[in-house]
């Protein structure tokens, strides 16, 4: 019971900060607006006051139509990573697996650019997700077959085959990049590539929501199944985890919000490594707690790194993508070298 509330506790604590973080996010940018303004004007569309004359609209715009959808997509893109971090650091028994290292961001991006610059909408507005989620998937499942060795897997193998199809798929897109022709295709697919919010809109952020709340969800409810995963598959069987059903499970579930994300936000890597981390080196492993924190965690990391893309070099924006690599980076030669942590499974 204690471990309930101390959860209900921490997840209120959580969602107050994503709440009083959402006007603060929103004020910030290249446009100085002040912050009564923005308040008044967050309120008013609220509905909680009427709206003054004399604000300008091309301001209501801006914070309406353009950081607030930006703010919420931060929060999905942020929490979808890192459960997805979550759910492949269970799979695969390793601390420095997550989409980014195994090649599921590899995967989406690639494929995802392709339809991008030949203009393959063949699905109409939901080519891009589409795509996305297969070129994640088969990613995923690519590099979980190279890592099968005689029946059976391990962290090592598994990181090894990951990183060579990350770095195979990255050329492959490059390659596309230098094909496509026209010189502002170039730029939007680069830009994108390296991460980004800049596409928010309010019709945009639907179905990344819908993805990425929904896979948050059935991930939690096999938590039991993923700190059975966590102990080994010998372990897992014993306490009656078909491991086979649940890989494939899991490698779907990942594929699609990974897909999903990717497609709106492009490549944004090391959130999934993070987040989780921080949430079990505070909280502990217990994925019940693990998985809610680990989205609410992620979802104000990347709310705040957006801010700071937004921000440190205004006007200019620069690609969310290196910012959470410059802190991600560092944070995973520090799991490399931690041999207590690192294990072979």
């Amino acid at each position: 019971m204690m471990r309930k509330v101390n959860l209900a506790i921490i997840i209120t604590i959580l969602v107050l900060m994503i709440l009083i973080s959402i006007p603060l996010c929103i004020f910030f940018g290249s446009v100085s607006i002040p912050l009564n303004e923005t308040m008044h004007i967050f309120a008013s569309k609220l509905s909680l006051t009427e709206l003054s004359e004399e604000i300008k609209l091309g301001r209501v715009h801006i914070l309406w139509n353009l950081r607030f959808p930006r703010v919420l997509l931060a929060i999905i893109v942020g929490g979808g990573l890192a459960v997805t971090g979550v759910a492949i650091q269970a799979l695969t028994k390793s601390p420095l697996a997550n989409p980014y290292i195994l090649g599921v961001s590899s995967g989406a991006s690639t494929a995802a650019t392709i339809v991008l610059l030949l203009g393959l909408n063949i699905f109409g507005t939901y080519s891009l997700a589409l795509s996305a989620f297969g070129g994640a998937f088969l990613a995923l499942v690519l590099v979980y077959s190279i890592s099968i060795v005689r029946g059976r897997t391990s962290s090592v193998r598994l990181l090894l085959s990951g990183i060579a199809v990350s770095m195979v798929l990255s050329a492959l897109t490059n390659f596309i990049v230098i094909l496509a022709p026209r010189s502002e295709s170039i730029r939007t697919a680069l830009f994108w590539m390296m991460g980004g919010l800049g596409y928010a809109r309010w019709d945009t952020i639907f179905l990344p929501a819908c993805v990425a709340i929904s896979g948050a969800i059935l991930i939690y409810t096999l938590s039991r199944t993923l700190n059975s995963l966590s102990l080994g598959d010998e372990t897992a069987v014993v306490l009656g985890v078909n491991v086979h059903k649940t890989r494939k499970r899991l490698l779907l579930i990942v594929s699609v919000i990974a897909g999903t994300l990717v497609a709106i936000s492009g490549s944004i890597g090391f959130v999934g490594l993070v987040i989780p981390h921080i949430t079990r080196f505070i909280f502990g492993s217990d994925h019940k707690i693990v998985t809610p924190v680990s989205f609410l965690l992620g979802a104000l990391f990347l709310m705040w790194m957006d801010v700071i893309a937004r921000t440190l070099l205004s006007p200019q924006e620069i690609p969310i993508g290196i910012l959470t690599s410059l802190c991600g980076g560092p944070f995973f030669i520090y799991l490399l070298r931690n041999k207590s942590e690192v294990k072979e499974g």
